[in-house]
């Protein structure tokens, strides 16, 4: 993912949800805010899927449960056609397998309702500099889906390869090891762990080690 928000530019933001008075508080929200454009608002996911064929949003905040197509589905959708386009998940559930589930799909962050303007606005800003929002629902969430995957594998076919030892390294970063710890643990030098890592974030196209995993997540290089 490529686009940035930066101070010259406009970051095109559509919303998604059923609730006409919760888009509006939204668009009240975000409008005044330096650097968005609000675009469009859609009703349902029907209407979500009609409007960003016609003008593609770089951010798009999105409910869960949508009359027509489902956020889930919609989610699917987008992903197919849109891999560019960052999706906030906005919704009232706060459910840990759900988060999860969002956040393997391909969402960029969840948010639940609740949340106050300042850190949706945080949100869409980090997700567009450095591609995802990592809040203490999503950690949980995604440190809790990643205790039930044992072992990391090389999965094929896959546009990005690892070696064994890239791999090893991938599966203790899910686990939330230090630089330290791996390098006790696979007999290398921190700094050598340290090459190793940035090497595949660039190969990944990942900013972060939270970009990293979500990448071994949903490539199935995490199981």
């Amino acid at each position: 993912m490529s686009t940035t928000a930066t101070a010259t530019n406009h970051i095109k933001v559509a919303i998604a949800d059923d609730h006409k008075i919760f888009r509006d508080g939204i668009k009240m929200a975000l409008s005044s805010r330096p650097h968005i454009k609000m675009l469009w608002e859609a009703e349902d996911g029907k209407d979500l899927m009609h409007k960003i064929a016609i003008k593609k949003p770089d951010l798009l905040l999105m409910d869960i449960r949508m009359p027509e197509i489902d956020g889930i589905n919609a989610l699917q959708l987008i992903r197919k056609e849109y891999e560019d386009i960052r999706i906030i998940v906005l919704t009232m559930y706060d459910d840990s397998q759900m988060i999860g589930k969002m956040m393997e799909m391909g969402a960029n962050a969840y948010l639940t309702k609740t949340s106050d303007p300042d850190e949706i606005y945080d949100a869409i800003l980090t997700c567009m500099n450095e591609d995802f929002y990592f809040n203490d629902l999503v950690n949980q969430a995604v440190l809790l889906k990643l205790q039930h995957k044992k072992t990391v594998k090389q999965f094929y076919p896959n546009p990005i390869k690892f070696s064994e030892k890239e791999l090893q390294i991938l599966k203790h970063l899910a686990d939330d090891k230090t630089t330290e710890e791996i390098s006790k643990l696979i007999f290398l030098s921190p700094r050598t762990i340290e090459t190793i890592r940035q090497n595949m974030k660039s190969k990944v196209g990942a900013k972060t080690i939270a970009g990293l995993i979500m990448y071994g997540m949903r490539n199935k290089l995490i199981e």
